[in-house]
C-alpha cells in the first residue's frame, strides 16, 4: 500500500534549531590574533621575531631608565628653560608665559576646535609643571598661567569676542614678547627709547625659550612670505615670476647651516648703514625665515595647482577682483589641501632650530652640550650624555607631536579623507 509522504514528513517551524556559536578561535582576542598576527606562516614568523625584539628593547630600556643618572638635568633645569637669562629678571619670561596662556584661553573659547586641543595640551603641560617640585616661584607661575588659561577660555566661550581683534592680539604678541624680554624699546636712531627693566642682551637668552622664539618667529614670518612667493611664481609678470623662481631655487639649493653662516657674516652688507649691527639672534631668525619661506612656497604652489580651473572661472563670473578671488576662493582651498605638508614643514623648522647652536646661540641642544661638559659630571660612570640627549629628544618630541596632533584634528574637522 502506498504511503503518503506528506503525512509522515514534517518540519517543526514553531521551534527552529538554536543558532550555533562561532568557534572561539574566530572571535574575540583569539580571532583578532589569528586574523592580524598569525594569518599565515610568514606573518606568524614576523610576529614572533618582532615580539622577541620588542622584549629585549623594552626590558633594556626600562632597566636603563630606572638606573639612569638624571641629576644633571634637574640641577640645570633653569639653564634648560631660559639659558643664562638673569635670575632676578625671570619675571619677564614669566610675564610672556602669562600673556600667551591668556591668549590661548581666549582663542580656545572663541574658536574652539584646533585651538581648544592646543589649549588642552598647554593646560596639561602647565599642570604637570605646577605639580613637579621645580621651585616654589616657578610652580606659582605655572599655576597662575593655568588659571589664566581657564579664565580666558571661559571668557572666550561666553563673550562674543571679535575674531579679528583676537587675531590682531596674536600678531602683536610677537613684538610684545621681544619688548618684555629686552626690558623695553631701544631705538636711538629713531628717537625711541623706553625702558622699564634692565636691558637683557639677546646672547643671554637660551634653552627652550630661545628654541621656541626661533621656531615661532620662523613660522610666523615665513608663512606670509611663502604664500607671496608661491603666488609670484605663478604670476604673469615676467620680472616677478623670475625673481620668485630664482629665490626659491637658490634657497632650496643650499643647506640651512650655510644660510646661518652667511647670515652671521653677510647680513649687515644688505642692510642700510644707519641700521647698526644686528645681533646674532636677529641674524639667525632672518636665515631661518628665508630658508623656510622657500620650502613653504613650493608646498603652497602645489595646493594652488590642485585647484580646478573652474574655480577661477567661477570667481571671475561672480565679479570678484584679484585680491578677493585669492582671499575667498583660491587660497582657502589651496592651503587646506596642503595642511599635512605645511605642518610637516613647521615641524621640520622647529627641529632645525637646533642648528643655531653651530653659530653660537645657546638653544636647547647647545645647553645640553654645555651641561655634558660641566666639570661636576665628568667623573660619573658612563657619563651623562645619554640622559641629557634623551631629555632633549623628549622635549622636541612633545612639541612636534603636539603640532602633528593638532594637524590631524584640523584635517578631521574639515572632513579631509572622508567620503
Amino acid at each position: 500500500m502506498a504511503t503518503d509522504i506528506r503525512s509522515t514528513s514534517w518540519v517543526n517551524t514553531n521551534h527552529p534549531a538554536p543558532a550555533q556559536k562561532p568557534p572561539a578561535s574566530e572571535v574575540g582576542v583569539l580571532g583578532w590574533l589569528r586574523t592580524n598576527l598569525f594569518s599565515g606562516i610568514g606573518n606568524s614568523f614576523l610576529t614572533i621575531v618582532t615580539l622577541i625584539a620588542l622584549y629585549f628593547i623594552v626590558t633594556n630600556l626600562v632597566q636603563w631608565l630606572l638606573g639612569a643618572y638624571w641629576e644633571p638635568i634637574w640641577v640645570n633645569r633653569k639653564l634648560f628653560a631660559v639659558g643664562q637669562y638673569p635670575l632676578e629678571q625671570l619675571w619677564q619670561p614669566a610675564l610672556v608665559l602669562l600673556m600667551v596662556s591668556l591668549l590661548f584661553g581666549l582663542s580656545a573659547g572663541r574658536w574652539g576646535s584646533i585651538m581648544r586641543n592646543l589649549g588642552v595640551g598647554l593646560g596639561a603641560l602647565l599642570l604637570a609643571l605646577a605639580l613637579i617640585p621645580i621651585g616654589l616661584q616657578a610652580q606659582v607661575v605655572m599655576a597662575a598661567s593655568l588659571a589664566l588659561l581657564l579664565i580666558g577660555y571661559l571668557i572666550g566661550a561666553r563673550i562674543a569676542i571679535s575674531g579679528r581683534w583676537l587675531a590682531v592680539a596674536w600678531v602683536l604678541s610677537l613684538p610684545a614678547t621681544f619688548v618684555i624680554l629686552l626690558g623695553g624699546i631701544n631705538l636711538p636712531r629713531l628717537g625711541v627709547t623706553w625702558n622699564f627693566a634692565p636691558l637683557v642682551e639677546s646672547n643671554l637668552w637660551g634653552g627652550l625659550m630661545l628654541t621656541m622664539l626661533l621656531a615661532v618667529v620662523g613660522i610666523a614670518l615665513s608663512f606670509p612670505i611663502g604664500v607671496l612667493l608661491a603666488l609670484g611664481r605663478r604670476s604673469n609678470l615676467p620680472v616677478v615670476k623670475l625673481f620668485c623662481v630664482g629665490y626659491i631655487e637658490l634657497i632650496r639649493g643650499v643647506p640651512l647651516i650655510t644660510l646661518l653662516f652667511m647670515g652671521m657674516t653677510m647680513l649687515p652688507l644688505f642692510l642700510p648703514s644707519n641700521w647698526g649691527n644686528p645681533s646674532q639672534l636677529v641674524r639667525a631668525m632672518t636665515a631661518i625665515t628665508l630658508f623656510s619661506a622657500a620650502y613653504l612656497a613650493e608646498n603652497v604652489r602645489g595646493g594652488l595647482q590642485a585647484i580646478p580651473k573652474g574655480q577661477y572661472e567661477a570667481a571671475d563670473a561672480l565679479g570678484l577682483g584679484g585680491f578677493d578671488k585669492l582671499r575667498f576662493i583660491i587660497l582657502p582651498q589651496a592651503l587646506t589641501k596642503v595642511i599635512p605638508a605645511i605642518v610637516g614643514q613647521f615641524i621640520g623648522l622647529f627641529k632645525d632650530t637646533s642648528l643655531a647652536s653651530l653659530v653660537g646661540l645657546l638653544e636647547l641642544v647647545a645647553v645640553g652640550k654645555a651641561v655634558i661638559q660641566q666639570p661636576a659630571w665628568l667623573g660619573v660612570t658612563g657619563g651623562v650624555a645619554k640622559e641629557v640627549y634623551v631629555f632633549v629628544a623628549f622635549v622636541f618630541f612633545i612639541f612636534s607631536f603636539g603640532m602633528s596632533f593638532a594637524s590631524r584634528k584640523l584635517e578631521s574637522k574639515l572632513g579631509f579623507g572622508k567620503r
